[in-house]
């Protein structure tokens, strides 16, 4: 079935549909070897060969939502030029290519979602639905009330102040402390950042919550498909915004 280009392209996952409007005016995508410029193009992906900047593009009839516990120690990339893990290396046997909604670094650990469904993927990353994201953050030491505080009504950054966050102590001890970090925003490295600007040593670092969806009883490297309800459920408080 005909479909306009940019929605196209958005739903292969190469870019949201704002950018892929951009990649057209640009002139890098081409229908049957033949370069297109005007937005109001249409083609069919299951008949038509589309590229962009020579590589194909594929949309995935069947749509897919993974939930994986990611180890340290794997790039939330496609590939690496560097030849480190990849986090689809651990998905095996699943057979649809997928590709991650957002990033998290190589040094931290949890949940992270891929998918082959990019306008799902892109609306749920734009930084206007504000999807609440959940950290456990083992820090050096003791936290003082004045770091919390801090930390909850946003910290200058070199890229900008953030948002207010929601922060908790769940744990303490002479020699380390695990807090809970609640943002919505999704910047690089934001919360270790963040801890850094106020002068925390960060540990260890978990992300245990996306949305409405928490990471489990799921052990690292361990991954499972999202139910149709869960699929919804993100979807639904995607909309509404931050509660």
């Amino acid at each position: 079935m005909e479909e306009r280009l940019q929605k196209i392209l958005s739903q292969a996952g190469v870019a949201s549909r704002r950018e892929a409007e951009r990649m057209i005016t640009d002139g890098r995508v081409m229908i049957n070897g033949a370069p297109v410029t005007e937005l109001g193009t249409k083609a069919d992906p299951s008949r038509d060969n589309i590229t962009v900047d020579g590589k194909p593009v594929t949309v995935e009839e069947k749509r897919v939502y993974i939930l994986l516990n990611k180890p340290v120690g794997y790039m939330t990339t496609l590939k690496d030029p560097e030849g480190r893990p990849i986090v689809t290396d651990l998905l095996k046997g699943l057979g649809v290519r997928v590709f991650p909604v957002g990033r998290l670094d190589y040094n931290t650990e949890g949940l992270l979602l891929l998918t082959n469904d990019g306008e799902w993927a892109n609306s749920l990353a734009h930084p206007r639905h504000e999807v609440d994201k959940e950290y456990l953050v083992r820090v050096r030491g003791t936290v003082t009330r004045e770091q919390i505080t801090r930390l909850e009504q946003g910290v200058e950054l070199e890229d900008g102040k953030t948002a207010p966050a929601r922060v908790a102590v769940t744990k303490q001890s002479d020699n380390n402390t695990w807090i809970s970090i609640t943002i919505h925003e999704g910047r690089y490295r934001q919360v270790r950042r963040m801890c850094e600007a106020v002068s925390l040593s960060v540990v260890r670092l978990r992300r245990i919550r996306y949305g409405a969806l928490a990471i489990g009883e799921l052990k690292l490297g361990e991954y499972r498909r999202l139910t149709p309800g869960e699929v919804a459920a993100l979807a639904d408080g995607r909309k509404r915004g931050r509660r």
